[in-house]
C-alpha cells in the first residue's frame, strides 16, 4: 500500500473529533510514507487532513473538477492538484491512483464516493481495500442499515464483510494494510467511457 484515497466532508462538521481525527489521518499518512489523494480542495475536513499531511513532509495529489477549481476551492500547496474536466473523470481518476480507500465523516459526496467504490469493488472493477473511520460513532446508522441490507439479501455477506471499520486512523489504516489486494475481474474496464 503506497496511496490511500480519502473521502470526507467540505465541512468541518458540528463536533471538534471530525477535526482532530483529519488533523491525524493527515499526519499518519505522512509518517507512514503513504500518498494521500483526494478531492482537492481547501475547506472543511479535505483542507485540513490535506494540510497536516503536507506540514508533516507528505506527499498529497489533489483531483479537482475545473468547475470547483475555477471557484478557488483547490488547494494550490498540494504536491500535484490535477484540474479534471467533470465529478466522474475526478472519482475514475482518484481510483486510479489509490491502493486504498478511507471514508471520513462528510455528506453526500462523500457517501457517493464510498458506495461508487463499494460497488465497483462487488462488480469487480478493482480488489482493493475500502474502510470508514467511523469517528465519534458517525457510521454507526450505516453499519446498521448496511446489516438489514443483508439481512433482506441484497447484500452477500462476503461483500459487506470487505468494508473495514474502525475508530482511529491509526487502528484503520492497519487494517486496511492487513487486507490482501484481490484482482479485478475487469482490470481493463474503461471508467472514462461515455457510451
Amino acid at each position: 500500500m503506497k496511496s490511500v484515497v480519502v473521502f470526507c466532508g467540505s465541512r468541518h462538521g458540528e463536533r471538534p473529533e471530525y477535526a482532530a481525527a483529519a488533523r491525524e489521518l493527515g499526519q499518519l499518512l505522512a509518517q507512514r510514507e503513504l500518498t494521500l489523494v483526494y478531492g482537492g480542495g481547501r475547506v472543511g475536513l479535505m483542507g485540513v487532513m490535506a494540510q497536516a499531511a503536507l506540514e508533516a513532509g507528505g506527499k498529497v495529489i489533489g483531483v479537482i473538477p475545473e468547475f470547483m477549481q475555477e471557484r478557488e476551492l483547490g488547494l494550490t500547496e498540494c504536491t500535484e492538484l490535477i484540474v479534471v474536466d467533470s465529478m466522474h473523470t475526478r472519482k475514475a481518476r482518484m481510483a486510479e491512483l489509490a491502493d486504498a480507500f478511507i471514508a471520513m465523516a462528510g455528506g453526500f459526496g462523500t457517501f457517493d464516493e464510498l458506495f461508487e467504490i463499494l460497488t465497483w469493488g462487488q462488480i469487480g472493477i478493482h480488489g482493493k481495500p475500502v474502510g470508514v473511520l467511523n469517528t465519534a460513532g458517525y457510521y454507526d446508522g450505516m453499519r446498521q442499515f448496511l446489516d438489514a441490507t443483508m439481512t433482506e439479501g441484497f447484500v452477500r455477506e462476503s461483500e459487506l464483510a470487505k468494508l473495514q471499520c474502525a475508530d482511529t486512523p491509526a487502528a484503520l489504516l492497519d487494517q486496511l494494510a492487513a487486507t490482501p489486494l484481490l484482482p479485478a475481474r475487469w482490470a481493463k474496464a474503461d471508467l472514462f467511457s461515455k457510451t
